[in-house]
């Protein structure tokens, strides 16, 4: 047997390269010229345009309407009740949709709202679709939908593994993904933010959950933001469904097969809402029935990436990360930065360099090791540490253990992790910048992004308060030692503040084999 077990490893290898090498001749169907779609504006015809029109009507002033959507679970009962009142259109955007009870719910009401004459697009990306073509070609059998695909995979789309094979035979292009975050309802109140359409995005998974974080918005921005999804929609990297995804079913059993797989089984709702969020406003609907809808008032603006920003698009274009850089670079006093992936790289270590010499302070906010869903990340993040540390910057990172000492917290969580996942920056206590976006190096270079640029004072003070920007709980304060050569981590979650000499809750073996894994991938690949 082990003179046989090298042959049949490298049997295994020819195998992989003949179908890598297979996979890569099978490649896009050609791109049919189509005549672009556009958005349905808003429209006093729609209960959602009227109440979206108030703005306008009370002011004429150009500024939009946002509400923040700090928590979870009024976040997907915000989707649930704009899916339900939507009369024109529903335009969805997301980086991934969940094949789990929270993806299966959102398209359920999306089926309903079709059924009920809206008009339906979703847009995916296709990075984590494996396994959800059949329930996306169920819902596509509807009339008044369509289901379209960024940058798709060919072959093998059902299994993981062969996947995976295309990935590497096609790495050029399949490694540049659309990373945006969208929601749009009758062209009139939009959701962007941070959060993907999956279970641990609204505390509904028993394994690990996100902190999170969107807004709520009216007037001019969503119809900004409605003509950036239209690029998308109408790009030449963009495919409908049927062109990637064949189906041997009829439609009566995709239809049927979609009935079961989103039925109350499968796709259960969430537990009922308390009267108010952490800011006191009520859910959605009861603001949209009582008619009594109250805004924060700020003048907003939505942009985007180019669709091929990595695929050779035009690269005169200004990338969202730029726009963000050039943001910063305006800040005079302060500048705090929530991030789940942070890694400055050299230039961003020499902007804020630039930045603590005009006597701006800096704060970071992002995951510990132990509990970030991309360790990889955090290991090159750490290579930064000390020297962001000695330039004066604070340094925060998200721990579960730590969350845990917050019974509220606790709660929510139970016996699940915690993860941030927001992307939040607040400038001069001002300025929010929000969307999708990481700052790290695929964001900046290899995803698309989408987000919202909010001049508020009023919004920065909500989310100083809802997140205790100015005096954190939950995290571990990391701080240089006395030899200015290595690290602390001091505790926020309890009386007892305490003090660790490595990173908390890891292993040694752990760090030790992502640092060796990071000799391997790229910094730029992260």
């Amino acid at each position: 047997m082990a003179q046989r077990l090298p042959t049949l490893l490298l049997l295994r290898c020819a195998m992989l390269m003949l179908a890598g090498l297979l996979t890569a001749c099978a490649g896009l169907p050609p791109r049919t010229p189509e005549p672009p779609v556009h958005f349905i504006a808003a429209s006093s015809q729609t209960e959602l345009g009227r109440t979206a029109q108030k703005l306008d009507t009370t002011a004429h002033d150009g500024l939009s309407g946002l509400r923040p959507l700090i928590q979870a679970n009024f976040a997907l009962d915000a989707r649930l009740e704009l899916m339900r009142r939507a009369q024109s259109s529903l335009d969805v955007q997301t980086y991934q949709l969940g094949n789990d009870k929270t993806g299966r719910l959102i398209l359920r009401e999306l089926r309903d709202a079709a059924r009920r004459g809206v008009r339906v697009r979703l847009l995916l990306d296709d990075f984590y679709t494996t396994g959800l073509d059949p329930l996306l070609q169920g819902l596509s059998v509807e009339k008044n939908v369509e289901v379209r695909l960024f940058n798709p995979f060919v072959n093998g789309r059902s299994r993981s593994t062969t996947r995976w094979i295309d990935f590497f035979a096609n790495f050029s292009r399949l490694n540049h993904r659309m990373h945006n975050k969208l929601f749009v309802a009758d062209g009139a109140i939009a959701i962007a933010g941070g959060r993907n359409l999956a279970d641990e995005y609204f505390l509904r998974s028993d394994s690990a959950n996100f902190i999170d974080f969107e807004v709520l918005m009216a007037g001019p921005v969503v119809a900004e933001s409605a003509a950036i999804f239209d690029t998308y929609w109408n790009s030449e990297v963009v495919y409908p469904l049927g062109r990637v995804a064949a189906s041997n079913e009829a439609p009566e059993q995709l239809a049927a097969h979609f009935e079961q797989a989103t039925s109350p089984r499968f796709a259960p709702p969430p537990d009922p809402l308390p009267d108010t969020d952490i800011l006191g406003d009520p859910p959605l609907g009861t603001q949209l029935t009582g008619g009594n809808f109250e805004w924060m008032r700020a003048r907003a603006e939505a942009s985007a990436d180019i669709p091929d920003k990595a695929l050779g698009g035009n690269r005169t274009t200004v990338t969202l990360a730029e726009r963000s850089h050039a943001m910063f670079a305006l800040a005079t006093t302060q500048v705090q930065i929530v991030s789940p992936y942070f890694i400055p790289g050299d230039d961003g270590m020499a902007r804020i360099r630039t930045a603590r010499e005009r006597n701006v302070q800096i704060s970071v906010v992002t995951n510990s090791l132990a509990d970030s869903d991309e360790p990889l990340v955090n290991i090159n993040y750490n290579r930064y540490r000390i020297d962001l540390l000695k330039l004066g910057v604070e340094l925060y990172e998200v721990s579960t253990e730590q969350l845990k000492r917050n019974r509220q917290i606790r709660d929510l969580l139970k016996k699940a992790r915690g993860r941030l996942h927001a992307k939040l920056a607040l400038i001069d206590r001002e300025w929010v910048l929000l969307g999708s976006m990481n700052l790290d190096p695929r964001s900046a270079r290899l995803n698309t992004e989408f987000g919202v640029s909010v001049r508020s004072h009023e919004l920065t003070q909500a989310l100083l308060y809802a997140y205790l920007l100015d005096n954190l709980e939950g995290v571990y304060r990391v701080v240089l030692k006395p030899d200015g050569k290595t690290v602390q981590w001091i505790g926020t979650g309890d009386e007892t503040n305490e003090v660790l000499d490595d990173e908390p809750d890891s292993s040694m073996l752990t760090r030790l084999q992502l640092l060796l894994f990071s000799w391997f991938v790229p910094t730029d690949q992260l």
